[in-house]
């Protein structure tokens, strides 16, 4: 597993922007993914994550309602649509994969995940 983040950029407040996260590799399908993102001078944070097949989907409150991940398998991609966006979002988004078992995607954490992808950064302005 081999992932690349991308799509970051500057939107303005109220904007959308999609990442998207590849896979380079050829067992993408049988990970979890999650989305983090660390914000300048905070830790990092996880945000969302999505089943390996894709059916169930998980969403932190700061991002429930606003973000949405979904995922192509036979892309090996996973993509976070982020709409009304505020400043606070600002940050660098990465992706990462686990081979989450039995585990429920809200136990997710930073620690747990296998591979990590580098950051793409967002910047939205007010």
């Amino acid at each position: 597993v081999q992932l690349q983040a991308s799509g970051g950029g500057l939107v303005q407040a109220g904007g959308s922007l999609r990442l998207s996260c590849v896979d380079s590799g050829w067992l993408f399908s049988n990970y979890a993914v999650g989305w983090f993102r660390q914000a300048p001078g905070k830790e990092r944070e996880f945000i969302a994550a999505i089943t390996e097949s894709g059916l169930s989907r998980y969403y932190t409150d700061p991002v429930k309602d606003r973000f949405a991940v979904s995922r192509d398998n036979a892309k090996n991609t996973v993509y976070l649509q982020m709409n009304s966006l505020k400043p606070d979002d600002t940050a660098v988004y990465y992706c990462a994969a686990v081979a989450l078992g039995t585990t429920p995607l809200w136990r997710m954490t930073e620690d747990g995940m296998e591979y990590w992808g580098k950051g793409t950064l967002v910047t939205v302005s007010s």
